[in-house]
């Protein structure tokens, strides 16, 4: 691999650290008594929100129509999913150093295979969230769900639920492009060795 090749590698790879410093998904509620929306942002190891009692508001909605409380503490993928990406940050820089196309290669097939896991347990979770409602609701709604969308917007009766993707994942998603790019042009600098 070339210097370029192996520094691509090495600043993708760096990229996954900023998961620390910037949140990864951003949901914000819409509705007539919040005309600025209230938005939650989930990061790789903590949820917060605009201010310090943003989640407790959040809960508070959420008991009326029976929903679970937003409880970081108990969502286990924020435990472990901090141990993913540092693991992958190390391997990245090593196969940097290394400079084995292969290995390029494995590391990004795994980071894509991550980002879908990452997507489908957030679907995952999102589902049980607006799905498992309390029988003793306050309200009750006959048929009504209240599932965030994965992306994009959605009525969840007066409140619009907007769900997108943050820094985070865009830092995460550069980082796997600049990996790709490596990998591509590693394999040129090979293909013009070999003409």
């Amino acid at each position: 691999m070339s210097k370029l090749s192996k520094v691509l590698m090495l600043v993708g790879a760096l990229l996954l650290l900023s998961l620390f410093a910037v949140p990864l998904w951003k949901i914000t509620l819409e509705a007539p008594q919040y005309p600025g929306g209230i938005s939650m942002y989930i990061w790789i190891d903590k949820i917060t929100g605009d201010s310090e009692f943003t989640l407790q508001n959040i809960n508070i909605l959420n008991h009326y129509v029976g929903m679970k409380n937003i409880e970081p503490d108990s969502i286990p993928e924020l435990t472990y999913f901090p141990y993913i990406v540092v693991t992958m940050a190390v391997l990245g820089v090593i196969f940097s150093f290394i400079g084995n196309r292969k290995m390029v290669l494995t590391w990004i097939i795994i980071m894509i295979g991550l980002g879908i896991l990452g997507i489908y347990d957030f679907y995952l979770w999102e589902y049980d969230y607006g799905h498992n409602l309390s029988p003793t609701a306050p309200i009750k709604v006959p048929g009504m769900a209240y599932q965030p969308p994965v992306i994009g917007s959605k009525m969840l009766l007066n409140f619009k639920a907007i769900s997108y993707p943050h820094w985070g994942s865009l830092f995460l998603g550069f980082g796997i492009l600049l990996a790709s790019a490596s990998y591509y042009l590693s394999g040129k600098k090979r293909r013009l060795n070999q003409s």
